[in-house]
């Protein structure tokens, strides 16, 4: 198969496209920044910023299947609502509409959990629940998936939980960082549930949709299957440097009000509130994940360099 593979040297990109070679695909790799990341047999495009228009017709030629991860890639402070559109919506959007015109065979669109719902939900999410995003990051991924269905492009549309990996950025990184640390972490009495996806099950996720044909016209919920909380996410990386958990327990209202002294009550949202994702319908698709998230993050943990171990704190995440 033929795959281009937009956002290609980011966190998900890099590993999708070295896997792709690895299974004797032929890839085109589009990134900002190109860059000798990838093997000698990968063709390397440049792709401006995506804020901007674009001309997809020369990068879809000749291709098969788009895999389209470029985007704003999380919640930030200080981007515009308009940006995110730009960039998350109008950019698909055009791509989506090349991708028509050139008869792709398959468009596997790599949305996000927040296109339907906010950082916490009180049930587990399923593809039934109505998206309520609470963002502009959420909206503007939602705005692209309605952008896709509009066209009649061939198209799966994944919707995956926070994922997790070597390398990971952001909340995850933080709390990797304390896990590497010695600090007792007060986390030992929260028992909200948090579904998490490691960066090779969602690979796996998207070889599987863009070999399975009844897959297409399908928007499908992508996580590991078991869903754990803080408290234990710790715990498992803590195993995989080969240390006891280290917890201790701390009330979740004193936890909550230390949190919002610090400014930090989105936070609070993430540690003290469920979110549950069911991969029910992906599974029974046919879909089934290669680690377990335990192992997975005991792994990602035994795999990152520790960085200024001890030195960061629970208010910094």
């Amino acid at each position: 198969m033929r795959v281009l593979v937009t956002g290609a040297s980011g966190f998900i990109g890099r590993a999708l496209v070295h896997d792709l070679v690895a299974q004797g695909n032929w890839v085109r790799a589009a990134m900002r920044m190109p860059a000798d990341i990838f093997p000698r047999t990968v063709e390397v495009v440049a792709v401006s910023d995506l804020a901007n228009p674009i001309e997809w017709r020369p990068l879809i030629r000749d291709i098969d299947a788009v895999v389209h991860l470029a985007g704003i890639a999380h919640t930030g402070a200080g981007v515009a609502e308009e940006v995110y559109d730009r960039v998350n919506r109008a950019a698909t959007a055009a791509l989506a509409s090349a991708a028509v015109a050139a008869r792709i065979k398959r468009l596997a669109f790599v949305s996000s959990v927040r296109a339907q719902s906010g950082p916490s939900s009180p049930r587990a999410l399923t593809e039934t629940d109505p998206p309520a995003p609470t963002d502009a990051y959420g909206r503007s991924k939602l705005a692209a998936e309605e952008a896709i269905r509009a066209t009649n492009v061939p198209y799966t549309i994944l919707r995956p939980a926070l994922i997790y990996g070597t390398g990971v950025k952001g909340n995850l990184a933080t709390l990797l960082r304390l896990a590497q640390s010695r600090l007792p972490l007060p986390l030992a009495t929260l028992r909200s549930r948090r579904s998490l996806l490691a960066r090779e099950n969602l690979i796996s996720a998207i070889h599987f949709i863009l070999g399975t044909s009844a897959t297409v016209g399908e928007t499908s919920l992508v996580s590991d299957p078991t869903a754990l909380t803080p408290a234990e996410i710790v715990a498992a990386m803590r195993a995989g440097l080969g240390r006891h958990a280290g917890l201790v327990p701390v009330p979740a209202t004193l936890l909550a009000a230390s949190l919002k002294t610090f400014g930090r009550a989105d936070l609070w949202d993430r540690l003290g509130g469920d979110s549950v994702v069911d991969p029910a319908k992906l599974l029974a698709a046919g879909w089934s994940p290669l680690i377990e998230t335990r192992a997975g993050l005991a792994a990602m943990a035994q795999a990152a360099s520790p960085r200024k171990s001890g030195t960061a704190s629970l208010s910094t995440l």
